[in-house]
C-alpha cells in the first residue's frame, strides 16, 4: 500500500520544500512552514471522482487547442443586483469561478452575502453553513427583511456529503460560509489546517470549472490581517475579496485584492446599519461632517481609493507634550508617513513641533494610502498648531515630497469633478498638474502652488 507524502508549505507564500526550514527562502518569513500530508494517487483521486460525478450531465473532456480556435468573447456574468459589489467584481460574477471573501469576524461577511443571495431572483443559491444553524441564518434573514424563497440551507461540513446535496439539488450558485469549516475524509487532519483548506479550495475550483456553476467562499483572517489559508488559499481562487472596516463605524469598504476577470483598483463603500449592509453612492458626502465652520485642525482631501475619487476630511490635533518624549498617533493614515510630514514641516517651513504631541485621524473609519492627501495632512497640522481654523469651502491633493515640493497627483480630472460636484470653491493642486488642463470652465477655483509653504500662505494667509 502506497504511503502518503509529506512536504512542508510556508503558509505566508505557499514556496514548498521536502524538509522543514526555519526561514522561508521564497518570502524570508520565519517559522512559517507547515507540515502538508500528501495522500496517496488512489486515495487523493477519489474526490476527484465524486466531483466528476456530483453532475452526471458534466463532461471532464480534455484536449490540446489552438490558440486561434478559442472563443474569446466576453465572460458570461450574474448580475448580483448590488451596484457596489457588481463594481468590484469587474461587472458581475463570472460563471464557473471561485471567489473568495475575507475579513475580520464580525465585520458583516456573512451578512453582505445573505443579503444579496436573498435579492437574487431567478437563481438557485445553495447556502452551506458550517458555523450556523438554520435557525440562526433565519434570524438573519428575518432581520434583513428578506423572503429568500430562491435560497436553499444547507448546515454540512463534509466535502462529500456537499456535492451528494448538490447532485440532489442542482443550484446554479454555491455559497460555502466558512472554507475554514469544510473537511473532507481523505485527508487525515482537522478542519481549519493547511492541508484541509488547501484539499477543499482545490477540490472546488475544479467542480466550478466542470459544472459552470460560480462558487462563493468566506474566509477568515489571521492577526496579522491575511486570510487564514493563506497565500496557498489565494493563489487557488480566481478573485480575493477583502471587507474591511472598524466594527465601531458605520462604514465598510469592499476591495479586490486579486481578479482574474476585471480590475483590481474598484472599490465598494457600504454603510452597515441594522437591517443590514446599504450601498452608498456617494461617500464623500458622507464622509464629511457638518457645522464644522470653527474648528481649528481639520482640513479636506481629494483622494483616489482604487479607481473611485473621495472627498474625506482630515483631523489633526497638536497639543504640549505632558511628558518627555513628544507622542505621535494616527489613525487611518500611515503612521511613519505622518512622521515624515512633520519633519519636512519643521525642517522647510519652520515649525516647531519637537515638543508637541500630535494626533492625525482620517474621519469615518477608513484607512487610506492615497499620498495625494499629503498636502492636506500639514494643513490639519498646521491650523490646530496655530488654532486656525481651514475655510470649509477649500480642498486640496498633493504630494508632499522631502524637500517641501508640491508632486503632481494622478486623475487630477476626476479630483476635481468631486469638488465641484460637492460645491467646494477652491482647490489647492500641484502646479504640474496643470499642463494640458482647461481651468477656465469649471465652476471651481483652482490655485496652483509648487512649494509647501506657497500652499500654507493660500490658505491662512
Amino acid at each position: 500500500m502506497a504511503k502518503s507524502k509529506t512536504v512542508y508549505v510556508c503558509s505566508e507564500c505557499g514556496q514548498e520544500s521536502q524538509k522543514w526550514l526555519g526561514k522561508c527562502p521564497s518570502c524570508g518569513q520565519w517559522n512559517t512552514m507547515k507540515e502538508l500530508h500528501i495522500q496517496p494517487e488512489s486515495r487523493a483521486t477519489a474526490i476527484s471522482q465524486r466531483v466528476t460525478t456530483a453532475f452526471d450531465e458534466v463532461q471532464n473532456k480534455v484536449r490540446p487547442v489552438w490558440l486561434s480556435e478559442i472563443d474569446a468573447k466576453e465572460e458570461p456574468r450574474v448580475d448580483m443586483l448590488d451596484e457596489e459589489l457588481n463594481r468590484v467584481l469587474g461587472g458581475g460574477l463570472v460563471l464557473g469561478s471561485l471567489t473568495l471573501l475575507g475579513g475580520e469576524p464580525g465585520i458583516g461577511k456573512s451578512t453582505l452575502l445573505l443579503q444579496t443571495v436573498l435579492n437574487l431572483r431567478g437563481q438557485k443559491v445553495l447556502y452551506v453553513s458550517g458555523e450556523e444553524s438554520e435557525r440562526q441564518i433565519k434570524l438573519r434573514a428575518d432581520r434583513l427583511n428578506q423572503k429568500g424563497s430562491d435560497c436553499i440551507l444547507l448546515c454540512e461540513t463534509e466535502l462529500e456529503r456537499i456535492f451528494a446535496f448538490v447532485k440532489d439539488v442542482k443550484p446554479t450558485l454555491i455559497v460555502i460560509d466558512s472554507i475554514q469549516t469544510i473537511f473532507t475524509a481523505t485527508i487525515d487532519s482537522t478542519p481549519g489546517s493547511l492541508s484541509q483548506v488547501r484539499e477543499c479550495a482545490a477540490t472546488l475550483l475544479k467542480f466550478a470549472k466542470q459544472s459552470h456553476i460560480p462558487v462563493i467562499l468566506i474566509g477568515h483572517i489571521t492577526k496579522e490581517g491575511t486570510i487564514a489559508g493563506p497565500k496557498v488559499l489565494e493563489h487557488i481562487v480566481d478573485t480575493v475579496l477583502q471587507f474591511e472596516g472598524d466594527r465601531h463605524y458605520l462604514y465598510r469598504i469592499l476591495r479586490s485584492i486579486k481578479n482574474r476577470f476585471g480590475s483590481t483598483s474598484e472599490l465598494g463603500i457600504y454603510e452597515m446599519r441594522s437591517d443590514g449592509l446599504l450601498p452608498v453612492d456617494n461617500p464623500s458626502q458622507l464622509l464629511l461632517s457638518e457645522d464644522v465652520n470653527q474648528l481649528s485642525g481639520i482640513s479636506i482631501a481629494a483622494a483616489i481609493e482604487g479607481a473611485r475619487p473621495l472627498l474625506i476630511e482630515t483631523q489633526a490635533l497638536v497639543s504640549s507634550a505632558a511628558y518627555g518624549t513628544p507622542q505621535r498617533s494616527s489613525t487611518g493614515f500611515d503612521s511613519r508617513r505622518l512622521n515624515m510630514l512633520l519633519a519636512v514641516l519643521e525642517k522647510r517651513v519652520g515649525f516647531k513641533l519637537i515638543q508637541k504631541d500630535v494626533f492625525f485621524n482620517i474621519a469615518g473609519g477608513i484607512k487610506v494610502n492615497d499620498p495625494a492627501i499629503d498636502l492636506a495632512v500639514i494643513s490639519a497640522v498646521l491650523s490646530s498648531n496655530v488654532d486656525t481654523p481651514i475655510d470649509r469651502t477649500v480642498c486640496m491633493a498633493g504630494e508632499v515630497g522631502l524637500s517641501g515640493e508640491i508632486r503632481p497627483v494622478t486623475r487630477i480630472s476626476q479630483r476635481i469633478g468631486e469638488a465641484c460636484k460637492l460645491g467646494f470653491r477652491r482647490m489647492i493642486v500641484p502646479k504640474s498638474n496643470l499642463k494640458g488642463l482647461d481651468t477656465k470652465e469649471l465652476p471651481i477655483e483652482i490655485i496652483p502652488v509648487s512649494r509647501v509653504e506657497e500652499a500654507l500662505r493660500a490658505l491662512f494667509g
